[in-house]
C-alpha cells in the first residue's frame, strides 16, 4: 500500500516477463495484475484440459479432497459421500475453536447485503475469508492459472479460488475468526482478524504450499516452468505445431 512505479519500470518489467501484483498488505486483498507476454500458458491449457474433460474433472475434485483426508481414500466414494465427509470435517472445526476460545458458536449466519445485521464471528469469518481469497488470488494468477475455471465451484470468475482457499480454511481463517472474536480489542473486528490472518497464513506457508499443491492436483512434471520463453506454437488437428515458421509451400506462388 502507498507503493508508486513509473511507466519505465513498468515496461521494463513487462518486457522481461515479470508478474506484477497489485494487492494489499501481505496479499490480504486482490486489485488486479499485469503479465509479461513471454509467460508459457502451459498450465492455464492444463486446467482447461482437466476443467473440460470429465474424468479429468473429477479426479482433479478427488485430489482437492485427498489434500484434506490424508488418512481416508476417497477413490470408491461418490462426490455426495466426499462432499458430506467435508462437511462434517468444517463443523467439527467450528466446534473444536468454539470449544478453545470459550466462543458461543451458532451456525453462520451472514448477508452480504446486510452486514450489520451478522454477528461478531460471522463478520469476522467473512473477512478473514476475504483475506485469504485474496492470497490465493495473487498465488493463481502468478502461477499461470484462470480463477474463473473452478472443479468444486463453478460459475463465477473467483470460482477457482474459492477451490483453493478451501484447502487451508480449517487452519487459517476458521482459527483466525475465533480468536479475533475471543480477544479484547480497540479496532473493529474486521481489522484484529486480518491480522491474525496475516500471521497465519505466514506460520503456514500457505503461498508456497498453494504452488506445491497445485502441482499435485494437476499432475504437473517437476521440470514445468510457466516461464520458460519458446515460439509461441500454432494449434493443429494433431496437436500443435512449430511457430515461428513459413509453412507456405513454393508451389503456392
Amino acid at each position: 500500500p502507498g507503493t508508486s512505479i513509473t511507466h519505465a519500470a513498468m515496461k521494463v518489467i513487462a518486457e522481461n516477463g515479470c508478474m506484477v501484483v497489485w494487492c494489499g498488505e501481505g496479499a490480504e486483498r486482490f486489485y488486479g495484475y499485469g503479465m509479461g507476454e513471454t509467460r508459457s500458458s502451459e498450465r492455464l491449457m492444463r486446467q482447461a484440459k482437466c476443467f473440460a474433460d470429465p474424468e479429468m474433472h473429477m479426479q482433479v475434485v478427488r485430489r482437492m479432497y485427498a489434500l484434506r483426508f490424508e488418512d481416508i481414500s476417497t477413490e470408491n466414494m461418490t462426490l455426495q459421500q466426499i462432499r458430506g465427509m467435508e462437511g462434517v470435517r468444517v463443523r467439527e472445526f467450528y466446534k473444536l475453536y468454539a470449544k478453545k476460545f470459550k466462543v458461543h458458536w451458532n451456525g453462520l449466519n451472514y448477508k452480504e447485503e446486510d452486514w450489520d445485521a451478522a454477528d461478531d464471528l460471522n463478520r469476522a469469518l467473512s473477512a478473514a475469508n476475504a483475506c485469504l481469497y485474496g492470497l490465493c488470488n495473487a498465488a493463481v494468477v502468478s502461477l499461470g492459472y484462470s480463477p474463473g475455471l473452478g472443479f468444486v465451484h463453478t460459475g463465477k470468475m473467483m470460482s477457482f479460488v474459492y477451490d483453493v482457499a478451501d484447502l487451508y480454511k480449517a487452519e487459517t481463517t476458521i482459527p483466525a475468526a475465533f480468536e479475533a472474536v475471543s480477544q479484547p480489542r480497540t479496532d473493529g473486528i474486521e481489522t484484529a482478524v486480518r491480522k491474525i490472518c496475516r500471521t497465519k497464513m505466514r506460520e503456514k506457508r500457505v503461498l508456497k504450499r498453494i504452488a506445491d499443491d497445485l502441482a499435485y492436483i494437476f499432475q504437473e512434471e517437476k521440470d514445468d516452468d510457466p516461464n520458460k520463453k519458446e515460439p509461441c506454437a500454432l494449434w493443429d488437428e494433431g496437436g500443435s505445431v512449430e511457430g515461428g515458421v513459413n509453412y507456405a509451400e513454393e508451389s503456392t506462388w
